[in-house]
């Protein structure tokens, strides 16, 4: 068997390698929220809290923080691919937590303080970001859904393999959330983003990629497959060339105001908690529980609990 082009070997192997000699990162880490493997040339991040929906709790944005640095510090590592266990990708914050208990600066019988939203939520947010900012590629498989917060974490990162019948869209917009994030106008453009925005509608998997947000949405049968397909074909480029596209290409989508966008959309989340109709919702919920208020919240006019809730 033929030799594999010496551009084709692992970035840590071979004298003349910069990681010569650095040890494999085999030591085991406890996350509360994903499990880490790396397996290839790929880093795994699965989100493990699936009888929640993998919702998202205060521990998870550091998690994937922790979990991007380790696999950009891996030279083994050439794809971060991050997805979840269960019947979806991630359903959004942990309401449970969020909107059914009393929070601090959360009572709107006491004065709120905007910086002290300002700089929980931006936490969130710069764990998220780390996707985005990693030097390796990210990819987010995402099945069943993937909606509010979750979809904080997958616009992170640099391409979206969808299952076609799956849930993707930021329906909290109708009340009680702006997506922090800020990256919807980024990644769909003007009108199309403020379509889904301005109504809280979502979108099927297939339709995701029909309007550029995902790369592919393979039936759901074959999502493993495509998504492998894909980060083979990533891996088997040399690490050194991958950060360099990536890095060059990041550096137009942040000359766009990324980081300006995250700012405003997490202050603005941060009051959208704190008018009349955030208050109200928050006491629906701490009243009748979290899927009651957020199925009065998703009733009529929009009546749209199905995979795509986009009306024309």
């Amino acid at each position: 068997m033929a030799e594999p082009a010496p551009w084709r070997r692992p970035a840590h192997e071979g004298p003349d390698s910069p990681y010569a000699g650095m040890p494999a990162d085999d030591t085991a880490a406890d996350y509360a929220t994903l499990t880490y493997e790396v397996d290839g040339r790929v880093a795994r991040l699965t989100f493990n809290r699936p009888e929640h929906g993998n919702a998202i709790t205060t521990d998870t944005p550091f998690d994937i923080a922790a979990a991007v640095e380790r696999a950009d510090r891996d030279p083994r590592v050439h794809v971060i691919v991050v997805s979840g266990r269960g019947k979806g990708f991630c359903g959004g914050y942990d309401l449970g937590a969020f909107a059914e208990q009393a929070i601090p600066n959360h009572d709107p019988s006491k004065q709120w303080d905007p910086m002290v939203d300002y700089a929980m939520m931006s936490r969130f947010t710069k764990g998220y970001a780390s996707l985005l900012h990693a030097n390796k590629p990210t990819v987010a498989k995402i099945h069943g859904f993937c909606v509010a917060g979750g979809t904080d974490i997958a616009l992170h990162c640099d391409q979206i393999v969808i299952a076609a019948d799956a849930k993707i869209g930021y329906p909290p917009t109708r009340v009680w959330g702006v997506p922090s994030a800020g990256m919807w106008a980024h990644r769909l453009g003007d009108q199309r983003a403020k379509r889904l925005l301005l109504t809280g509608d979502c979108l099927s998997g297939r339709e995701a990629a029909e309007w550029g947000l995902a790369i592919e949405a393979p039936e759901p049968e074959d999502l493993d497959e495509r998504t492998e397909n894909l980060m083979q074909r990533i891996a088997a480029m040399p690490l050194n060339q991958l950060m360099m596209v990536k890095l060059a290409l990041n550096s137009a989508l942040l000359a766009q105001g990324v980081q300006q966008s995250q700012m405003i959309s997490t202050v603005f989340d941060g009051i959208s908690r704190h008018t009349r109709e955030g208050y109200s919702f928050a006491e629906r919920a701490m009243e009748v529980g979290f899927k009651q208020a957020v199925q009065e919240r998703d009733g009529a006019p929009y009546d749209d609990f199905g995979p795509s809730t986009n009306k024309g």
